[in-house]
């Protein structure tokens, strides 16, 4: 089988298997296990229906940088549960996912699937590195179109959209996301940054909305070609869009930092992560199925065993 990497926007994946497997799936004490048995479901049909060899499932070591907020104060805002002195703030999460988040991580350590965070940056930041220095074809799962800017045909890198659900998805690759939104991906930064995202509390350039914001990019090319237009009088630019973005020029200074993802961090090789993917085999698997009895995972458990038994 040809190496294929894939990886994964974790917490998109555990917050679409919570809303979209029925909460009365419980351990006999009642804990729900409904995230937990969607996401090894997940996995189990991704890893086997793209024929992933290496696996890393991307974590939110902080899903809300200070940095980032430093830089657009409104970023996520709207998420933040408790905002904490010194650390990562709290997210608004369901006291139900919470607390199936510790045995997400504990089975997916067992099952030998690596796990990559990295400190003060979110896990489309480790998506980022890992996607445009992997050396091999990549496959990125997520629910969010922030990851569209990394799909880039050249390297061998898509986007399976996961936003429809699983009987729905969806194969990014340079010519879809042209068809969808008119841009390149290597542009869709900057037509995200243009447009804004009521998601992550990004304001947009008031007036500019997703046809205008095509447009401008289709003709300049870039975010910084559209202000250097705007800048020559001699331009072509109408006074109209020249009026907008000099009222977003504090906005603009700063939004592509945040927009787009971080292509540089220094994160374990896929052979450190241990990100190749292998058949459970000794302890790991004996606590694996004790698991999946005690806490109700067993046909999801049973799933994804038998998706890793085809790697041996």
């Amino acid at each position: 089988m040809p190496h294929r990497l894939m990886l994964l926007d974790t917490a998109s994946l555990y917050f679409r298997a919570f809303y979209g497997v029925p909460d009365t799936i419980r351990r006999a004490d009642g804990t729900p296990v409904n995230a937990v048995r969607g996401l090894l479901d997940m996995i189990a049909r991704l890893t086997t229906d793209y024929e992933a060899t290496h696996l890393v499932a991307c974590w939110d070591d902080d899903w809300r940088p200070q940095w980032r907020v430093d830089l657009i104060p409104s970023y996520k805002s709207h998420r933040v549960a408790e905002v904490v002195a010194g650390a990562p703030d709290v997210e608004v999460v369901p006291d139900a996912l919470e607390a199936q988040i510790p045995l997400i991580r504990r089975v997916l350590e067992l099952a030998g699937i690596a796990v990559v965070g990295a400190a003060e940056h979110e896990a489309d930041d480790v998506v980022g590195t890992y996607a445009s220095h992997a050396g091999l074809p990549v496959d990125v799962v997520t629910g969010d179109r922030d990851l569209f800017q990394v799909v880039d045909d050249a390297r061998q890198v898509r986007v399976i959209y996961t936003a429809r659900g699983m009987k729905n998805l969806e194969v990014l690759t340079d010519a879809v996301v042209v068809d969808k939104y008119r841009v390149l991906p290597r542009q869709y930064a900057d037509y995200a940054t243009l447009r804004g995202d009521t998601s992550d509390g990004l304001p947009g350039v008031a007036g500019i909305g997703e046809k205008t914001a095509a447009s401008l990019l289709g003709e300049y090319g870039t975010l910084d070609g559209l202000l250097a237009a705007a800048a020559d009088a001699g331009s072509g630019l109408s006074a109209s869009v020249r009026s907008k973005l000099a009222a977003a020029a504090d906005y603009l200074a700063v939004a592509p930092a945040v927009v787009n993802v971080v292509r540089d961090l220094e994160l374990p090789s896929l052979e450190e992560a241990g990100a190749q993917l292998r058949p459970v085999a000794g302890d790991s698997r004996a606590e694996l199925e004790r698991l999946a009895a005690e806490w109700n995972l067993g046909g999801s458990v049973r799933r994804l065993l038998d998706a890793l038994d085809l790697r041996g």
